[in-house]
């Protein structure tokens, strides 16, 4: 027995084709009325002259689609959605069925699919329609750099995993997990690319401590307060600019959404559980791959980053904090005083500022504990070691000033 739905549809398009046929209506016309294509149309046209009404049948009813998925391997993937990737979300999980499993399946069937079985939650609409900011034309005019909190070892520990991608490919340069996004870590990811890559055009971030000073919140940054990474990309020429919200970074917030869900289901897969791994698996294997499946291809030809000819680096990023000489001659860091060396320069130091620096390498040291735990440990006269010369003394202990000397002479 005919359906009702299909019997309606029939007696439609044979009304449409008598009066096409009778010249009432053109054939473009009867293809517009019916919903489907003037070549469509001639073909029914053609079939109800050659059989009359029951050309009109379609011929599909009842029969198997070539397209059909078999039921076997239907339920194959279910079950390894639920016993095997239970974590993954569903573009990783099609990815996986064609690399791992030799299933080769459209990403709108599997999604479809795990819906039905109540798998995977339906997702809501999207919001209001925002402009995309287009993207830089050439690699090395733009990085984002971002830190996101989350359960990469699917536990209990959180990490930050700090990453820098470029605006222009959306290619990965950086990606690290830390104990927390800071001024060391920021700065130890900002050398490592200029050192391999070159110095960029610009940097865009949140306005967090470290990068930008907010004297109010929710109120403009204050850009001539600079922080450590403030100073040291101006040093470097560098253009920092700030992000006013999360919308506004929508880019490297997609990029998050992406690593979140795929990198901890990657750590799983390997059986990877500590920090160094997780970094050493990033560095070596997973950041390649990850380039591989999402970078884009820049809009012009070419590169905007530059080599950078500075050769002071050690000094850029460090911390610098800043104290002013007592009128012994003498310099208070925390718990220690640093007794200054006489200057062939000026017969007292007393009420100079002197920048004591402290490199972000070192990044298990506090911002502002003695360098002297540090690199910079007590030792007898000898060869410098890391381009600084020994120091010595006992209960006081001498280093390097970097000195900001007025430019009139000091009176008396």
């Amino acid at each position: 027995m005919m359906p009702a739905r299909e019997t309606e549809r029939m007696m439609k398009l044979q009304d449409v084709i008598l009066k096409a046929m009778a010249r009432k209506l053109t054939w473009i016309e009867a293809a517009e009325i019916t919903g489907m294509s003037v070549r469509n149309m001639q073909r029914k046209r053609q079939a109800y002259i050659d059989y009359g009404y029951n050309g009109l049948f379609d011929k599909r009813r009842g029969k198997i689609s070539y397209h059909r998925v078999p039921m076997a391997t239907a339920e194959r993937v279910l079950a390894l959605y639920r016993d095997k990737y239970p974590d993954f979300n569903v573009r990783h999980f099609q990815e996986k069925l064609k690399e791992s499993e030799d299933i080769w399946l459209s990403y709108s069937w599997v999604k479809q699919a795990l819906q039905g079985a109540g798998l995977v939650a339906r997702k809501k609409k999207r919001g209001p329609h925002r402009r995309r900011r287009p993207r830089r034309p050439l690699p090395g005019m733009l990085l984002h750099i971002d830190g996101s909190k989350h359960r990469w070892f699917q536990d209990d520990r959180y990490y930050d995993l700090l990453v820098i991608l470029d605006d222009a490919t959306s290619r990965i340069y950086y990606a690290q997990l830390v104990e927390e996004e800071s001024t060391r870590t920021v700065m130890t990811a900002l050398r490592e690319v200029i050192e391999r890559e070159g110095l960029f055009c610009a940097l865009y971030s949140d306005r967090a401590s470290h990068f930008f000073l907010t004297p109010k919140a929710g109120e403009a940054v204050d850009k001539s307060r600079l922080t450590q990474v403030g100073r040291a990309l101006k040093e470097l020429g560098v253009q920092m600019i700030p992000a006013y919200s999360p919308q506004a970074r929508g880019r490297s917030e997609r990029s998050f959404g992406t690593w979140q869900g795929r990198l901890p289901q990657e750590l799983r897969l390997a059986r990877i559980t500590t920090l160094a791994e997780a970094n050493r698996f990033l560095r070596e294997r997973y950041i390649g791959e990850f380039n591989a499946r999402f970078m884009l291809k820049a809009a012009e030809r070419g590169t905007a980053f530059r080599r950078c000819g500075r050769s002071d680096l050690d000094w850029i990023f460090s911390i610098q904090t800043e104290r002013i000489v007592a009128k012994d001659n003498t310099v208070a860091i925390r718990d220690q005083w640093w007794q200054l060396d006489k200057s062939r320069w000026r017969h007292t130091l007393a009420g100079q500022t002197v920048t004591h620096p402290s490199t972000p390498r070192w990044h298990r040291l506090d911002p502002l504990r003695t360098s002297c735990s540090g690199p910079w440990k007590r030792r007898s006269p000898g060869k410098p070691k890391n381009g600084f010369p020994p120091l010595l003394g006992n209960r006081l202990r001498r280093f390097p000033p970097i000195l900001s000397l007025p430019n009139q002479r000091r009176r008396g």
